[in-house]
């Protein structure tokens, strides 16, 4: 995009609990204002679309969000949809040990140079990320267990069955009678 210029923040974190109550916690969007200073509301419209009220005191903003990949126990990745089109994140989950986590966030917004651009910095700053990490930490090892998951998969946007059913047999079970 010409004239447009990147911003990039990579922030990590370790947290004391096992990979999969850190991504099972950080899959329950709507928790997200109980820990993180900066996010107001989330609203799950789907599975793979989000809408988040972000922002702190006067200056909130609404962003749409489709998670594009999502991959348990290891990665969820999304991008802004309309204003935020240039938006993008994602969100790595290592187990260092059976109660060992290092979570890294990657944030990456292609900023048109408007005037109004030029007048106001984006709030998303290392250490914002940071802190907001921060925060996250101290939820997570503080009540040392998810508050719910969602364990399913999503590739290039789409939504996947979580596991497959099995076929159902058209043969009537026993006793019949």
């Amino acid at each position: 995009m010409p004239g447009a210029s990147a911003q990039s923040v990579e922030e990590a974190i370790e947290v004391a609990v096992p990979v999969h109550t850190a991504y099972n916690q950080w899959t329950q969007f709507k928790t997200f204002p109980r820990f993180m200073r900066w996010v107001k509301g989330v609203e799950q419209l789907r599975p793979n679309l989000t809408r988040w009220e972000i922002g702190t005191g006067w200056a909130t903003w609404t962003l749409m969000a489709e998670v594009v990949e999502q991959h348990p126990d290891e990665l969820i990745a999304w991008q802004g949809l309309g204003r935020w089109a240039g938006h993008r994140g994602e969100v790595e989950f290592r187990a260092l040990a059976p109660n060992r986590t290092r979570i890294v966030v990657r944030l990456r917004s292609l900023a048109r140079p408007t005037r109004r651009h030029l007048l106001h910095r984006s709030p998303v700053t290392p250490r914002l990320i940071r802190a907001e990490l921060a925060r996250f930490k101290q939820f997570i090892e503080g009540v040392g267990q998810e508050s719910g998951a969602w364990r399913g998969v999503i590739r290039k946007g789409q939504v996947r069955p979580q596991e497959e059913k099995p076929a159902r047999s058209l043969v009537a079970g026993w006793p019949v009678g």
